[in-house]
């Protein structure tokens, strides 16, 4: 049962299948991990760019675990989900000086290393390594879900467990690292989340859920929960000639972790104090634009900018390495916040059109 499967699978993906990415081509370990991280919850479309800048920037390991965080998560940033930077810097030192530079070559080394999960380091032995090892990702729950008619969210733990042994039981000892990949292409394509072309699918002749006429079912949804909103006021605290904004580095931890930042305040409180505290005075009167909501998975954050011009810039201002002035004209490489980086491109683009 498991080579029919995997034999129908193979073969519909040496004609159909995806097989021009950039890190299939001349593949190492190291190109395949970052690809790996940065499709964690992103769009094949947005990954490539973000991709091939990434490698020209750090080609090899020993050139990631050698640069600072903050240019790590400027080449990041606009990918969301920051952690999976972080965790790719951490990891990438952690193997430069623990590992001699090399990827450990088991699924069970690998998932100790930060942000290298099962299926992530499944990818890595296999796609890398040559050697066999499953993976779930999102596609391949997909098909596992509809060939079975698995009933319930995939993420809960029951279910979960249940797609890994499906999975393993699938995966082929040989040719492992294409078989896997075509998993993930079926899913993407045919076996899209909604209308699945399964006429085409080189699975339907086994497939329950296409047999009974429910593939549109499958897999269940995660349980519909109102996003709660919250909101926040931030100050665009900018330089008197305008050319500069004041920005702070967030906790390494949380929302935006280890981002520059605009400085925030509560909704109800009123920026005087902040600038009191931090010894900046106001130079005209504050301006309030137009309220921005950023989604997370788990809440709206209504964001509410407030633009002040200040008397002076500061060349140094309270703790070294949590304040910086990020240059409009010349921004430097800094990981940003993306709504902190769609206001700060709007307003270097009125002062570009003001020179």
């Amino acid at each position: 049962m498991r080579k029919a499967f995997s034999d129908k699978i193979l073969t519909w993906h040496q004609q159909h299948g995806r097989h021009d990415f950039p890190w299939q081509h001349d593949k190492t370990a190291y190109k395949v991990w970052v690809s790996e991280i940065m499709l964690q919850q992103t769009q094949v479309a947005t990954v490539i760019s973000y991709f091939e800048r990434f490698m020209t920037r750090f080609p090899t390991l020993i050139d990631l675990s050698k640069a600072d965080e903050d240019t790590v998560l400027h080449f990041w940033t606009g990918l969301g989900y920051y952690a999976r930077a972080r965790n790719l810097h951490k990891t990438a030192k952690i193997i430069h000086s623990n590992h001699n530079g090399l990827f450990p070559e088991t699924v069970e080394a690998l998932i100790e290393l930060p942000g290298i999960g099962r299926s992530t380091a499944g990818g890595i032995i296999a796609s890398a390594m040559n050697k066999p090892a499953a993976i779930l990702d999102g596609n391949v729950k997909r098909v596992l879900c509809r060939y079975y008619c698995i009933e319930g969210w995939p993420e809960q733990s029951a279910v979960n467990k249940q797609l890994w042994d499906i999975a393993e039981k699938h995966t082929p000892e040989i040719n492992c690292s294409n078989y896997n990949q075509a998993m993930m292409d079926l899913g993407a394509s045919l076996c899209s989340r909604t209308k699945p072309a399964c006429e085409l699918c080189p699975l339907k002749s086994g497939c329950k859920a296409y047999l009974a006429n429910r593939a549109e079912e499958f897999p269940h949804k995660k349980p519909k929960k109102k996003l709660p909103i919250k909101a926040t006021t931030m100050l665009v605290l900018q330089s008197s000639n305008g050319d500069k904004v004041l920005l702070e580095k967030r906790p390494s931890h949380g929302i935006w972790g280890g981002l520059w930042s605009l400085p925030e305040i509560s909704t109800d409180d009123s920026p005087d104090a902040f600038l009191m505290v931090n010894g900046l005075k106001q130079k005209g009167q504050t301006e309030t634009w137009q309220v921005i909501r950023h989604t997370f998975s788990h809440y709206h954050l209504d964001i509410s900018p407030v633009l002040i011009s200040l008397q002076r810039p500061q060349n140094s201002i309270m703790e070294k390495g949590r304040w910086r002035w990020y240059d409009l004209a010349n921004p430097g490489q800094v990981g940003l916040a993306a709504p902190v980086k769609k206001l700060l491109d709007g307003l270097g683009q009125k002062l570009e059109s003001k020179l």
